[in-house]
């Protein structure tokens, strides 16, 4: 019956115990490739090594498992986490589990295999652990409940990715086809996402016996093989995805952008995101978008904003002006604008559906406003002058008059 020791998965994959998800990931697969069986035919001792580069990976490349693996100093998959932590604190040290001591005064773990604890549950006595608990038969069942679950992975769903996209001005308004280039996982072309190659080589964690012993606290167990199931037998770590299951693509994507899509709209691309492991659906490519700007026209939703300059004569007497919209970007005719005498300066003059249209509401457009700027001309000769002298006398009054008034 094998024996799992304590052993330093940091050392054999040469890395330091605060190494990162990445820094593992990396570790084994420059390893693997190394030692793999293929690579080196024949060779025992490269077959010995990949094995144990594989024990590591798959419990360190786990945050669950690497955390038990910290705390007992080896990972079982029949483990409880919160057991472990608790056996980690010496919960599970106290009176009523301790082994006996030897004449040397060294603690003795107990190997409770095949040991039948069912008395402790009759007669309406019960043991307790050391400041409370359940008995005996309840310990076993947190230590040992839930690992099957975690070892049996079904389909992994894959993860979304986010990008933000910079799309000029008029493709926002107008609509248009975008690309981008983009970095996701596809399904490793080796394994299939199946994370092995499928060939079987003896199980690492047992060396083949089916069979290991654990130790929870001062206690010793005895327990069928929790990686391979009491076969022996493990398949291989796929070499080319190094047991994820998906390897990291840059993609060229193509993408169409809808008309009227707005400044920080979000898009979403179906199936685009990550690939998922054993047959497990992809995620999704979410696309937020950073539209451009203009130097003429101003975006607000649907509506289009604009300033128009106009002559002094023109607001005071009133004209039809020609004014730029976003339809002459595509080469039509002006609009014209009916600017009403008397018109100031600030003032606003609304265009009905001369604005985007909407991305949501299919033939609903926006509006686009017109905010009035009057020019005053620079004067140079006398006859203007006099004109302008006498428009004064015509017209006394005092446009300042209003504010004192209020003040």
């Amino acid at each position: 019956m094998a024996t799992t020791k304590n052993k330093d998965y940091y050392g054999v994959l040469g890395v330091k115990k605060t190494a990162t998800a990445d820094d593992i990931r990396k570790a084994f697969r420059k390893a693997a490739r190394k030692y793999h069986p293929d690579v080196n035919p024949g060779d025992k001792k490269a077959e010995e090594k990949f094995k144990e580069i594989s024990e590591a990976n798959d419990v360190l490349s786990d945050e669950k498992k690497r955390k038990i693996y910290d705390q007992l100093g080896f990972y079982s998959d029949n483990i409880d986490p919160a057991a472990a932590e608790a056996a980690a604190r010496g919960g599970y040290g106290g009176a009523g589990f301790g082994g006996g001591r030897s004449g040397g005064g060294q603690e003795v773990p107990f190997d409770f295999g095949g040991f039948d604890f069912s008395d402790f549950q009759g007669g309406g006595r019960r043991e307790q652990a050391s400041g409370g608990g359940g008995g005996f038969r309840d310990i076993f069942n947190q230590m040992f409940s839930g690992g099957r679950n975690a070892a049996s992975r079904g389909p992994q769903p894959g993860t979304d990715l986010e990008y933000q996209v910079s799309v000029d001005f008029w493709t926002a308004v107008r609509g248009g086809v975008t690309r981008l280039e983009i970095q996701r996982q596809e399904v490793c072309p080796t394994c299939k996402g199946k994370s092995t190659t499928g060939g079987n080589m003896e199980c690492p964690e047992c060396h083949g016996s089916g069979q290991v012993t654990q130790m929870g606290g001062r206690m010793k167990f005895n327990i069928q093989c929790p990686r391979c199931g009491g076969s022996g037998k493990v398949q291989n770590t796929c070499p080319t995805c190094g047991g994820d299951g998906v390897t990291t693509k840059t993609e060229q994507l193509e993408f169409r952008i809808k008309p009227g899509t707005r400044d920080g709209q979000r898009i979403r691309l179906a199936g685009k995101g990550n690939a998922g492991t054993n047959g497990g659906a992809a995620g999704d490519l979410y696309l937020i978008i950073k539209a451009g700007t203009n130097p003429v026209f101003a975006r607000m939703g649907d509506d289009i904003y604009v300033t128009v300059p106009v002559t002094v004569a023109e607001a005071a007497l009133g004209a039809k002006i020609d004014v730029p919209t976003i339809d002459t970007h595509e080469g039509g005719g002006r609009t014209q604008l009916k600017i009403p005498p008397g018109t100031q300066t600030g003032q606003k003059l609304r265009l009905r559906e001369k604005g985007v249209p909407s991305a949501a509401q299919e033939g609903k457009r926006g509006d686009q406003i017109v905010e009035v700027k009057i020019v005053v001309p620079k004067v140079q000769d006398e006859r203007s002058k006099e004109i302008l002298r006498e428009l004064a006398k015509l017209n006394p009054e005092d446009p300042r008059e209003e504010m004192f008034a209020k003040a």
